[in-house]
């Protein structure tokens, strides 16, 4: 074994050049295959026999992010000098060879474990969502316990890069004539930055401009394959830097456009403004299938889901069946729910524009006379929620600080979703009325823990995060019992929602579809709001719905609908670089230049047929760039709200 990493061959050296990128190549196919035997289950329309054509097209950007990576060294290695040959100097650029390339290994093996919790390749913008956390390094050590088989696989993948890069060694050629040395050196040089050129570019066309994440929509029939064409390296830092909104130009006159889809509401009520209390109730991670009340018909009529108490009180509620997340993260929901901001390309709080002007249920309310507050039971300015809700006009954040008993602290994350929601009943007891208050639970998230007492206690299904959310539905109905003995409860609206979905089970949650879906509920205590409605809706439709029942009397910006009213009901949300914009029965995928696949979702469940040929969806498409070019041009000119 001693031997094991010592060079058993010398070549040309221009040849062993070759070699090691092709090494590379190979085993970036390796992760690539990996990847998707990892995540399988959230690629359901992709048998063995297609995912080789997406091999294919992952090339392309293998080789882009290989020349980013490894420009320095091959540029090093080839410029000609008297050092070139020196022991030295071959273990400097062998040794940034190895450690440049096992980062970058490193990163595409981080995602095949990370991809089903924001159902993407990572990119550039994962730093700024860690910078807010301060338990960081306790994250990342339960990362490492949970999937601690994921380091023996990087390092299998850079005992594999060693012992290849090791078992050929360069042999530098000494000419006769040393000056020659020079000039051939400058034509390798000039051979290798035009390659560079064109790998980087991703073609040698004049007209080809460096490829980037949407390109990779050029080798997919659905936009969720993208991630399997990408590569982790390449992800990242092709978005370095990266503004999330561009000017759109769809439509000839203002006019055109607003006559599609406006943002700007013009209440029309003309009854009272009714003051009730507001609850928002923001779940983390309860998707729509965890629901057996949103499921009737799942496993053959006999899910029971893992939401009892949740489910019951749909019974004496408005509820919407067909509703779905603006994004992937938690991150994402905050402005889609409190702001109706949908979470497009990058998550708002983390956008360049972040600091722009923005209306929201807080500070529309607040113009009203009411008292705004948000709580979250994690260390405060976790996920950037306290920067965002001061920006949106909420006037007290409420955070782990605020609880100030760690005896509930669960270790990872924050205070336990039943203390902590105990704790907010009680604050809302204090709080002077009305009011407008939005939590954010916390327990349903990985490492998918519950407190030892109940251990046991709720079922664990087949996934680890059902307990989870046993625990916390039983949470919630230890708040209603505590909040229905206290007098603001009968005056209040409550809205119940999650973040976004999460790993689905059920084949009927594998499309890029229902990997938004999630619950939607207005529980009012007075029975003033109930019923079963299947028409689509939306996080961005939560602040708009709540106005109209409020009968809020100004005018508001929302990038959603009132779903008590009769706009046209659509969703809209971001999957594989792909804009997807569902309304009606149909979903359609659109580049930003161009529209890529039309499906039936409600007659093709698992978008299996690209009905685009057929045409006819021109509707569908103005309504989708008029929501697209309203979005990014008001938020490049910062035109969020309503002027005075």
């Amino acid at each position: 074994m001693k031997n094991w990493f010592r060079s058993r061959f010398q070549m040309n050296e221009f040849a062993v050049y070759i070699y090691q990128f092709v090494v590379l190549l190979l085993l970036y196919a390796v992760c690539r295959v990996l990847f998707f035997a990892f995540n399988m289950a959230m690629f359901p329309g992709v048998s063995w026999g297609s995912f080789w054509v997406l091999m294919k097209g992952g090339v392309v950007f293998d080789v882009s992010a290989l020349l980013y990576l490894n420009a320095l060294y091959f540029l090093l290695a080839l410029i000609p000098g008297p050092w070139r040959d020196k022991v030295g100097f071959q273990r400097f650029i062998g040794g940034m060879f190895v450690t440049v390339n096992a980062v970058g290994l490193s990163l595409n093996v981080i995602d095949f474990k990370y991809y089903p919790f924001i159902m993407k390749r990572t990119t550039a913008n994962v730093a700024d969502i860690l910078k807010n956390e301060s338990n960081l390094g306790t994250l990342a050590g339960q990362f490492v316990l949970d999937y601690w088989y994921m380091f023996l696989v990087w390092g299998a993948l850079v005992a594999m890069l060693v012992y290849l890069f090791r078992m050929v060694k360069p042999r530098i050629h000494h000419y006769q004539a040393s000056w020659l040395a020079y000039p051939i050196g400058v034509v390798a040089l000039t051979l290798f930055t035009g390659f560079t050129i064109v790998g980087i570019r991703g073609g040698y066309r004049h007209s080809t401009r460096p490829i980037t994440l949407s390109n990779a929509g050029e080798y997919v029939q659905s936009p969720e394959e993208v991630a399997i064409v990408l590569n982790t390296p390449f992800s990242i830092i092709r978005t370095i830097g990266k503004k999330s909104f561009e000017k759109m130009d769809f439509f000839e006159t203002p006019s055109q456009m607003t006559a599609l889809f406006s943002p700007v509401k013009q209440p029309v009520d003309t009854l009272a403004f009714n003051r009730k209390n507001v609850v928002v109730l923001i779940l983390e991670s309860f998707s729509r299938e965890h629901f057996a009340f949103f499921n009737p018909a799942l496993e053959g009529g006999q899910y029971k889901g893992y939401t009892p108490f949740l489910d019951s009180l749909c019974n004496h509620s408005l509820v919407f069946p067909n509703a779905f997340a603006n994004g992937r993260k938690s991150i994402d929901a905050l402005p889609s729910v409190t702001a109706s901001l949908p979470a497009l390309v990058l998550p708002y709080v983390l956008s360049e524009y972040s600091s722009n002007r923005v209306n929201s249920l807080a500070s529309l309310l607040g113009s009203e006379g009411y008292a705004s507050s948000f709580f979250h039971g994690a260390p405060n300015g976790s996920m950037g929620f306290q920067a965002f809700t001061n920006m949106a006009g909420f006037q007290k954040y409420v955070g782990r600080n605020e609880f100030n008993d760690d005896t509930h602290f669960d270790g990872i994350w924050g205070i336990w979703d039943e203390p902590f929601l105990q704790f907010f009943a009680q604050q809302l007891e204090e709080e002077q009325e009305p009011f407008v208050s939005t939590l954010f639970t916390l327990s349903s998230h990985h490492p998918y823990k519950v407190p030892q007492q109940y251990e046991g206690k709720f079922p664990k299904g087949t996934m680890d995060l059902h307990q989870c959310i046993g625990y916390t539905d039983n949470a919630l109905r230890r708040f209603f019992e505590t909040a229905r003995k206290m007098p603001w409860f009968k005056n209040t609206l409550f809205v119940i929602t999650a973040d976004h979905s999460t790993f689905p089970c059920h084949d009927a949650y594998k499309t890029n579809v229902n990997a938004f879906a999630i619950p939607l509920i207005f529980y009012a205590p007075d029975g003033s709001f109930k019923g079963v409605d299947n028409r689509l809706a939306q996080q961005t439709d939560i602040m708009p719905t709540v106005l109209s029942m409020l009968h809020y009397p100004n005018p508001y910006m929302a990038f959603g609908n009132d779903l008590t009213g009769n706009e046209k009901p659509f969703v809209m949300n971001y999957v594989g670089g792909t804009y997807q914009f569902m309304r009606d029965s149909l979903v359609m995928y659109f580049d930003g230049k161009k529209v890529t696949g039309v499906y039936d979702f409600v007659n093709d469940s698992s978008l299996s047929q690209n009905i685009q040929a057929a045409g006819g969806f021109n509707d569908v498409e103005l309504a989708m760039k008029a929501v697209l070019q309203q979005y990014n041009n008001r938020m490049l000119q910062n035109d969020l709200v309503v002027k005075d």
